[in-house]
């Protein structure tokens, strides 16, 4: 199984990523469940040893939005892996806003993106995003008005490669018509398979799928033939989730989160799992 992905001959990551949104701050009971990524982070410095030390064990890839903490987000990223800066890609995304914990409104105006893009590149102290992403489609916004800012940002030098998230079928297609698409950002894991079509269509075109809430494991949790897959690889269920996921293509690039440095490398480990063609059939036959 390949360790590493090339968005470009120069430009390679770790296919196991980490997605920071959780850690924007820890959750507030009293807002539910989606507080975590409304406020900024109350535990800054352990965040930042632990954003240090997954840079030590090998992540490369470290995804982030300007939504996340209301732009708290990049800026723990900035400081943390300032010390590893050419060594890493940061990904971030513009074109989603939070008026309120409970709230995503895709906003995709050209004057806003543009704004949201300067402010993403001094918050992350750069004057070249990594990758960046349309984080969601305004449907109340011609798609080509949207992607030509990041377009425009790219032939300017101020953006490497560009993404999009949150897209179907007729989306990607569409935007591949608009501008170079590098990587598609959809959620995938053994427990939704919702967009096995993208993944499909990804895979065909030599584009990134980078897999957000890839750990979400579904029926294949309790279902007893998954817990004897993972018994007999003397593995976590959670990494046999990954597992599967990274047999699916060497384009798939799960970025699973966590700040638990134990469960960190606990993800990274699933690149050592090979699954034999029947494991597979059956973990598939389950998530199916």
């Amino acid at each position: 199984m390949r360790t590493d992905y090339a968005f470009d001959t120069d430009f390679h990551v770790h296919r196991i990523g980490l997605g920071t949104m959780r850690m924007a701050d820890r959750p507030d009971q009293r807002h539910g469940m989606t507080a975590p990524i409304w406020h900024p982070p109350t535990d800054r410095a352990d965040l930042i040893d632990f954003l240090r030390a997954a840079a030590d064990a090998g992540v490369n890839h470290f995804d982030t939005a300007d939504a996340y903490a209301l732009g708290a987000g990049e800026e723990l990223l900035a400081e943390a892996l300032a010390p590893f800066r050419t060594e890493v890609t940061i990904a971030t995304k513009i074109g989603n806003t939070r008026p309120s914990p409970a709230e995503w409104v895709p906003l995709g105006r050209p004057e806003f993106l543009r704004q949201q893009l300067e402010s993403s590149l001094r918050r992350l102290r750069t004057d070249r995003l990594d990758l960046l992403y349309l984080h969601r489609v305004d449907p109340t916004v011609p798609l080509a008005d949207q992607l030509g800012v990041l377009e425009n940002a790219r032939r300017e030098g101020k953006v490497r490669a560009i993404g999009i998230s949150g897209v179907d079928a007729a989306q990607l297609a569409e935007a591949r018509n608009i501008a170079p698409i590098t990587a598609v950002q959809n959620n995938y894991s053994l427990g939704d398979r919702t967009h096995d079509d993208i993944v499909a269509l990804t895979r065909a075109a030599g584009i990134a799928f980078v897999a957000f809430f890839p750990l979400t494991l579904g029926l294949a949790a309790t279902d007893p033939r998954a817990t004897k897959i993972a018994a007999a690889h003397s593995i976590s269920p959670t990494r046999l989730a990954l597992a599967w996921l990274l047999h699916k293509g060497d384009h798939l690039l799960p970025i699973p989160g966590t700040t638990n440095l134990t469960h960190l490398k606990d993800n990274l480990a699933a690149l050592d799992v090979h699954l034999s063609e029947d494991e597979l059939a059956t973990l598939d036959s389950i998530s199916g």
